[in-house]
């Protein structure tokens, strides 16, 4: 397979390294390519609109349409399907009394950076509509076109939408960590958008942008619910998912820094740099050991639990067709035929009830996850026990669906419909493009503090009261625009002071709203949850953006204010009644009792 064998625990490689890096480098040159006929726009403000595409720009379009298959092929194992429904029957949970290693620590720093650029791309959109506007003459630029600049965060959004959901089966098949690297392939792909002479393929680019940067953060939650300690699982996803709040404060920075000299195009092409920085950070990613098992890589998935103080569990089901590849310490467990290049580590059990992790005890609990060896009904039918998109609108996972849903949409509506129009509604107050980039970047900054405080309340108050406290926080300012109106443009102060909440609450809402259902969704369905919970947050942008399209106008901040706290203040609601509190407890027993909420 051109992997090289794991020794002394290390972690092998890509599954065809030579594909991978093959493709990666063509994808690298295909967006360096694009580079001349930019530069050669200089002298016209980096203005494109209008230009054909040279020689080189085809020729690059040219090896990044060669280089993403290559990739892909690359990461792709073989009999993915297959390992899917492997995966569904193995449980990884890290040690409740396992201490914060250095490991976990280099492990949160690489997430965070890897959100970090992931939140880039939709928030980019922000700081680049009012510049799209004036070189393609579109509204509400031009009042006399027929077309609006709300196409392009249409596109961008809807693409993250359909990635959130796509993601989650993606981990599954290919791996939690080769999933982030062909994210990061997408980001370097995609930054030729700062390129694109027409409109038309700058909504193209920006939709597969957003289809690479929608999945990230299931995946990164997915992965830290595995790998992090009980007591430390629920501040550490926070302060990762907190970095949305920190990436808005780089993307306006940067955007205040370098439009007035490069255009807004420049806020694409970063892309190149940063998508090859989280490639190059791959080092430091472990792969799930729930995926490693599925390969029949025993000892790199002993490895890596080692490292992290984790533990895996093997839920039996019945064969009934040709046994799929395992190692064969666990066959007895999961059915598994041995892959003839595998050895059962030490630590491996033939316990049909349960499969141990190096130096872990046996805890029967961990087994009795829903709809495992506890619901008979999923025994008889295997494909039950994978879990589908059904098992989110029955009981008893629907009050928890429901609560997310909700969540997910005013975070959605307030990030898309209110934060992304701030720039142009503060522009539209009598603030210069500059001027009003500093304002939300002062206001962000100073927000940052919110993260820390939302990332120790989580931990130490809970995950309920954490989200209901965060939601009646961002409604109550939401309905301060609406109070001061247009009396804003005569008050910078007042502005700055009242945009530090939605720009950082509901940054930190977003990430707990995946947090939350990376702790209380089923093991079989757990990252499609994540993925469904960052989906919603996306699909309240989709909304609100085609409304905006179809209107053909851009809302005031008193009307994107009034629409994002409906929805917030009936995630209150649903919260307060159905809402499981995950503070202080297993995944399993979260997942077991994910339906019983009490009162706050």
């Amino acid at each position: 397979m051109g992997n090289t064998s794991a020794r002394g625990g290390a972690v092998r490689g890509f599954e065809h390294p030579a594909a991978f890096w093959a493709g990666t480098v063509a994808c690298s040159v295909g967006v360096l390519l694009h580079l001349p006929m930019y530069y050669s726009a200089r002298h016209m403000g980096y203005q494109m609109s209008g230009m054909s595409p040279d020689a080189p720009m085809i020729t690059g379009m040219a090896l990044i349409l060669l280089g993403l298959p290559l990739v892909l092929y690359g990461l792709l194992p073989r009999r993915s399907g297959e390992l899917a429904r492997t995966a569904a029957r193995v449980r990884v949970r890290p040690l409740d009394d396992a201490p914060l290693r250095a490991q976990h620590v280099i492990l949160l720093m690489v997430m965070a950076v890897a959100v970090t650029i992931d939140v880039m791309k939709p928030a980019t959109l922000s700081f680049i509509t009012p510049g799209v506007a004036k070189e393609y003459h579109l509204l509400p630029a031009n009042k006399h076109s027929y077309t609006t600049v709300a196409w392009l965060p249409l596109f961008g959004i809807g693409g993250t939408v359909l990635g959130s959901w796509l993601w989650g089966s993606l981990g599954d098949r290919i791996g939690r960590r080769a999933s982030i690297m062909f994210a990061g392939i997408l980001f370097v792909s995609t930054s030729i958008c700062g390129t694109m002479p027409s409109f038309g393929w700058n909504l193209l680019m920006c939709l597969l942008m957003g289809i690479g940067a929608g999945g990230m953060l299931p995946v990164a939650f997915t992965l830290l619910s595995e790998t992090m300690p009980k007591r430390h699982r629920g501040w550490t996803m926070m302060l990762v998912g907190g970095e949305v709040a920190a990436a808005y404060v780089l993307v306006s920075s940067l955007s205040a820094w370098l439009t007035p000299h490069y255009s807004w195009r420049i806020m694409w092409l970063i892309g190149l740099p940063t998508g090859l920085l989280l490639i190059a950070l791959n080092k430091w990613i472990p792969e799930s050991p729930r995926y490693l098992i599925t390969r029949g890589r025993v000892e790199e998935a002993e490895a890596v639990m080692a490292r992290y103080g984790a533990v895996v569990s093997a839920v039996p089901l019945p064969r009934t067709g040709p046994a799929p590849i395992g190692p064969p310490g666990l066959a007895a467990g999961l059915g598994l035929a041995a892959d003839p290049g595998s050895v059962a580590g030490p630590g491996w059990t033939a316990d049909p009830g349960l499969a141990v992790g190096p130096g872990s005890a046996a805890d029967p609990g961990s087994v009795a996850d829903p709809g495992s060896v506890a619901d008979p009904g999923s025994v008889a039918d295997p494909a039950s026990h994978r879990g589908s998109v059904i098992d989110f609108v029955r009981r008893p996972m629907l009050g928890t669906s429901i609560a997310i849903a909700l969540l997910g949409l005013g975070v959605g509506l307030v990030t898309y419909g209110f934060q992304q129009w701030v720039p142009t509604n503060i522009q539209r107050l009598g603030y210069s493009a500059v001027a009003s980039d500093y304002v939300v970047r002062n206001a962000a900054l100073i927000g940052l503090p919110l993260t820390i405080l939302a990332a120790w309340m989580y931990g130490v108050l809970g995950s309920r009261r954490t989200i209901i406290a965060f939601c009646v926080l961002t409604a109550a300012t939401l309905i301060g625009f609406v109070v001061a109106g247009d009396s804003l443009a005569h008050n910078r102060l007042l502005l700055s002071v009242l945009l530090v909440v939605p720009l950082s609450a509901t940054s930190s809402l977003a990430a707990v709203a995946v947090g939350y259902a990376a702790e209380v969704y089923p093991t079989r369905v757990r990252t499609r949850g994540a993925g469904l919970a960052a989906g919603m947050t996306k699909l309240g942008g989709v909304l609100i953006l085609a409304v905006v399209v179809a209107r053909a106008t851009v809302p005031s901040i008193a009307q994107t204010a009034v629409i994002g706290a409906v929805p917030l203040a009936a995630a209150i609601l649903a919260f307060w009644w159905t809402g499981a509190e995950t503070k202080g407890r297993s995944l399993e027993a979260i997942a077991g009792e994910e339906l019983v909420g009490e009162p706050v």
